[in-house]
């Protein structure tokens, strides 16, 4: 992913909202969005693309309850062509079982190329960011985040215009398709940086201003925004629904197609057993391509409710 949005606890129908953009090559053979087979280890199923080169993913998230999201850093000067693939960090955290300290301690030390990552772990109430460029992961708290090619909340013009938008979109949206609408809206976006507030990243400034819209193409059309991808929590009654809608492009940047997959009682709560098997069982899911689900039923309005997360500790 090269572009992404994150909203915790910032809406009480939609306690979780990610929207993000995939950059890449065209050439670059990939799945969309789908169920990866559970492990024959017991590992739990995994709904995400496939980069079908290296075999990893960019966004997922699994059975069990766990969640991720990672991006390139634009780097050139330190770019490692022999480093492994970065797409392999997001199915190592949804399918295993460590501890965030102990996973990022295996992960930082393995020798990819720069990367941040955002990761979720619904069933012990914590989500986190991390970078292989220096930092130690830190809890991430109700707010809304942005991130593209350099480190979390880095000011450049597409990530505070994302997250505006998606704050502007929750609190104009009481449904989910609304919602989604205006979030695609926001990620189809091909307005450029003004010269004056491009990032300087190590690649030609006529480069820099090419890749400064949220949804990129390349003069050549070789490169682009490959696929937009939602990830909307909603409450609906007592029960959580969440609804995965991806859109994937064409060189040409027509949509080549939308899918979506609402599964129902998903994230799991706090201290849920890791769920292995077919990904149907326990939950309850519905994918549909090409068209959309008609919209749930209005949730009936309380005084509290349930945080997806524990806040970071102060201090």
């Amino acid at each position: 992913m090269c572009l992404v949005a994150l909203a915790i606890d910032q809406s009480r129908r939609f306690p979780l909202v990610l929207a993000a953009n995939r950059d890449e090559f065209f050439e670059r053979p990939s799945a969309r969005l789908d169920w990866w087979a559970a492990g024959a280890d017991g590992a739990p199923a995994l709904l995400a693309g496939r980069d079908l080169k290296a075999g990893g993913t960019w966004l997922g998230l699994s059975s069990a309850g766990r969640l991720a999201v990672i991006t390139n850093v634009r780097d050139p000067s330190r770019h490692d062509p022999q480093a492994p693939s970065r797409g392999d960090v997001v199915p190592l955290w949804l399918q295993g079982r460590l501890s965030t300290d102990r996973f990022w301690t295996q992960t930082a030390l393995s020798g990819h190329n720069g990367f941040n990552l955002i990761a979720a772990d619904f069933s012990a109430d914590e989500c986190f960011f991390a970078t292989n460029q220096g930092a130690l992961p830190h809890r991430l708290g109700p707010g809304i985040y942005g991130l593209s090619n350099a480190s979390l909340d880095t000011p450049w013009p597409k990530v505070g215009t994302l997250k505006f938008r998606l704050r502007t979109a929750l609190n104009r949206h009481a449904g989910v398709d609304g919602l989604a609408d205006e979030l695609f809206e926001a990620l189809a976006d091909r307005s450029l940086a003004a010269d004056e507030l491009l990032p300087a990243t190590g690649v030609p400034p006529e480069v820099e201003r090419w890749l400064s819209a949220a949804f990129i193409r390349s003069p050549d059309g070789r490169y682009g925004t490959r696929c937009s991808t939602l990830v909307l929590v909603e409450r609906v009654n007592r029960r959580l629904v969440t609804h995965v809608i991806e859109r994937s492009f064409e060189p040409e940047g027509l949509t080549a197609l939308q899918s979506r997959t609402s599964l129902r009682d998903w994230p799991p709560g706090r201290g849920a057993e890791p769920v292995s098997g077919d990904p149907r069982d326990p939950i309850v899911h519905t994918r549909i391509e090409q068209a959309l689900t008609t919209p749930l039923p209005a949730v009936a309005q309380r005084t509290r409710v349930r945080s997806l997360i524990r806040p970071p500790a102060e201090g």
